[in-house]
């Protein structure tokens, strides 16, 4: 793709989502970052230094920034709604990480700042971002498996064990797995199943003191179309679920299995300012950072699509099973794989849904109303496990289509 017109991206926020992200941000030739804003220096200083945009101290001084059309906001979680509310306030448009807010109340908020403004509120990366995931529900659409009836989606992670700051281990302020990993597997689920969630019915674990918010859960969801869902998610840093996912890791990348416990090596013994010095390290601007190197803009050589775990879809006349590599396809007398060549960039998919929003006003799957669904969700499975019974959803909204959305799109 070759484009002379550029989105000119003003980042709230420079630590994980941001480095994460990075490799998109950077290679994507349909974006250029212009600004920056972190409370921390030595952020703000290498951010000046990698990108020769401007860096504030400020998320709203920067929004006020004439140069910039679209606000990336990856602060931590519990500054999501203010920072929307910021960017929406001056004009510009917005991409949103998840979680997309703490409460219903908050996300309701963020979806009227950028009505009123007039804005697109874009919410991700999450993982019904994906290709194959999107491959999957076009395969859906077409009707040869009828309905959807039941899905399974299964992760297990190091999650819990990785460097966290004190608020990341602090259900209350956005932490734990909840909130971090549970709306990409939500996403996923609604994605797939059509999207108008009904009830949720959920337990969670928070096993270890150390940690202290939840490391697991497990939830069955239900959708108004008769479809119900079974989500388990483990972030304590034993089982490895890549090794049902032919040992590709979420990133898309081939898992070195020599690392297994890594994690859990990395904090042991340390006191909690050993592991916030660690992480501050590690971040972005911080002394031991290895991430992507914008100077050097290289991606890996072996990489594949983005994963989050086992997923499969069952429906009438066969099972559906996205994978890295594309969809395996289990019918009623054949079983084939649909295969889906990786794109240019990692993480494309996000900027496509962005560019046509910002370039075209389509208004993007993925929106504010979309994400509010998703968190409610999260929200219930908390309130489930806490009180011990199902809870109903009010919230909820359909899959767009797939096909109709390209077609806008494309055409």
């Amino acid at each position: 793709m070759v484009t002379k017109r550029k989105i000119r991206l003003g980042i709230a926020g420079l630590g994980r989502a941001f480095s994460l992200m990075m490799p998109t941000l950077v290679c994507d030739e349909r974006l250029v970052i212009v600004a920056g804003a972190d409370p921390r220096v030595e952020a703000r200083a290498r951010f000046e230094s990698d990108f020769g945009g401007r860096a504030y101290n400020d998320v709203e001084a920067m929004c006020a920034d004439p140069n910039i059309d679209v606000v990336y906001v990856s602060t931590p979680h519990q500054y999501h709604a203010q920072n929307v509310a910021m960017a929406a306030a001056h004009k510009k448009h917005i991409l949103c990480e998840k979680p997309m807010a703490l409460t219903v109340d908050e996300c309701l908020a963020m979806i009227a700042s950028a009505q009123n403004a007039g804005v697109h509120l874009l919410v991700g990366h999450s993982h019904s971002f994906d290709g194959p995931i999107r491959q999957a529900r076009g395969l859906i659409e077409t009707g040869e498996f009828g309905q959807v009836r039941m899905l399974h989606a299964l992760d297990y992670t190091d999650f819990l064990f990785r460097p966290r700051r004190p608020e990341e281990l602090d259900t209350s302020k956005g932490g734990g797995i909840i909130y971090n990993q549970t709306p990409h597997q939500v996403d996923n689920i609604r994605f797939l199943a059509g999207g108008m969630a009904k009830s949720v019915r959920a337990l969670t674990g928070a096993w270890d003191e150390s940690r202290g918010t939840e490391g697991a859960y497990s939830a069955l969801l239900t959708f108004e179309n008769g479809a119900f869902a079974n989500m388990t998610y483990s972030g304590y840093a034993h089982f490895d679920s890549n090794e049902l996912v032919d040992w590709i890791a979420e990133s898309g990348q081939p898992v070195d299995q020599s690392r297994y416990g890594a994690a859990r090596r990395a904090l042991a013994g340390k006191s909690k300012d050993a592991e916030l010095a660690l992480k501050a390290q590690q971040n972005y601007g911080g002394d031991t950072y290895t991430g992507f190197d914008p100077k050097n803009p290289k991606l890996p050589g072996e990489r594949y699509h983005q994963n989050f775990g086992l997923l499969v879809a069952s429906c009438d006349h066969g099972d559906l099973r996205p994978t890295s590599k594309g969809v395996a396809v289990y019918g009623n007398f054949e079983r084939r794989f649909d295969p889906l060549p990786t794109r240019p960039v990692p993480r494309m998919e996000v900027i496509d849904e962005l560019w046509d929003a910002v370039v075209h006003d389509i208004a993007p799957m993925h929106d504010g109303r979309w994400g509010l669904a998703t968190m409610e969700v999260c929200f219930a499975i908390l309130q489930s496990a806490r009180e011990g019974r199902e809870i109903a959803l009010h919230h909820q909204v359909a899959t767009p289509s797939v096909a109709a959305y390209e077609k806008r799109a494309r055409g």
